[in-house]
């Protein structure tokens, strides 16, 4: 079978480098009518350079924002979102601290980045999967979803733990609509300045160690996210509904 995602809107957060570059683009190769957008309009401008992908800067902190983007797609396509794919997210330039020196400031950053936006896109998107009969979410989540944090950020940790939560629960109420939602979990991967700091901080030797712990001996790929997300979004995982999906080389 060739995945193909002709006549199909696609929409797509983080999209301004790394994963979530890699998935807007993978997806307009295969066809789709991709919106992506990022808090950096000049990283969105790269992003689409190849062709096939509307762009829109917006702040997924403001959740009345994030539901005037999905509104948007709607009304210029005519229809529903198939697949929305709720990459944004990170550290937002936090480093480890210890628990009593976490602020509530930057305690609540990261969590309106990596778990509010995504519960207020999807809120946002499932009216219209619903008239549809149906449709894809994809959430991006982490190793960090389902153990301690290599960043030893607390939030991070927490908020990924909290994605991969809010995948299972709307599977279960969003499965009876014909929508799927699944999650896809990479490992550790340098694709953007944070995680370059955070390799950086390894040391060759830790360098040395993480890769080692890694069963096929090396990091992963941006296109390696993007392949897992257009599996999920494809027919062929029409019955694959609230999985955790490890993209992390066997960790």
């Amino acid at each position: 079978m060739h995945i193909r995602f002709d006549s199909r809107t696609v929409a797509v957060t983080g999209a301004g480098h790394g994963f979530g570059r890699a998935i807007a683009r993978g997806f307009a190769a295969l066809g789709a009518r991709v919106f992506a957008t990022d808090i950096s309009i000049e990283n969105l401008k790269e992003t689409a350079a190849p062709g096939g992908i509307d762009t829109q800067a917006v702040d997924l902190r403001d959740r009345i924002a994030a539901a005037a983007w999905i509104q948007s797609i709607e009304t210029t396509t005519g229809g529903a979102i198939d697949v929305l794919v709720n990459n944004a997210g990170g550290v937002a330039g936090q480093g480890p601290v210890p628990l009593e020196d976490v602020s509530d400031e930057a305690w609540n950053l990261i969590f309106d980045i990596n778990v509010n936006a995504a519960f207020a896109l999807c809120r946002a998107a499932a009216p219209g999967m619903k008239r549809a009969g149906g449709g894809r979410i994809v959430n991006i989540s982490s190793g960090a979803g389902v153990q301690a944090s290599l960043t030893g950020i607390q939030a991070y940790c927490s908020t990924k733990h909290a994605v991969i939560g809010l995948t299972r629960q709307l599977a279960h109420e969003l499965g009876p609509f014909g929508i799927t939602v699944n999650s896809v979990a990479p490992g550790f991967m340098r694709t953007n300045e944070a995680t370059e700091k955070q390799w950086d901080s390894y040391g060759p030797d830790g360098q040395r160690d993480l890769v080692r712990r890694i069963a096929m001996q090396r990091l992963g790929r941006p296109e390696d996210i993007a392949n897992a997300v257009i599996f999920f979004a494809s027919d062929l995982a029409g019955f694959v509904n609230g999985q955790i999906l490890a993209v992390d080389g066997g960790r």
